[in-house]
């Protein structure tokens, strides 16, 4: 099964910005173990633009889609056989990057 597991950043309370090492040995390990399939950081909430075309035209917007101190900060794309395994995998990732992680299985 595939998981969406999101790196959630928060701007009251930032994680360390020195990780990189420890993402990258960890990213290493989930390409060597066959757990990866996609990854990658997001720019920050100030390059973001919501588009809603909804109505009768498209309406676009700076920003987040919603007001929050806590921020989307980059995603995995992850292979698990199970949920247990995606959850040892993002407590692992919650160290390696030193943020909170939200797993969420792909319907």
């Amino acid at each position: 099964m595939r998981y969406l597991v999101s790196v959630i950043d928060d701007k009251d309370d930032p994680g360390s910005t020195d990780r990189q090492p420890h993402i990258s040995a960890f990213n290493e390990r989930l390409i060597a173990d066959g757990y990866w399939v996609f990854a990658g950081g997001l720019a920050d909430t100030d390059a973001a633009t919501v588009v809603d075309n909804r109505g009768e035209r498209a309406v676009f917007s700076d920003g987040p889609f919603v007001e929050s101190k806590e921020y989307l900060a980059g995603v995995w794309v992850w292979e698990a056989p199970d949920l247990d395994v995606a959850l040892e995998l993002a407590a692992e990732a919650s160290k390696a990057c030193d943020r909170k992680i939200e797993v969420r299985p792909f319907q």
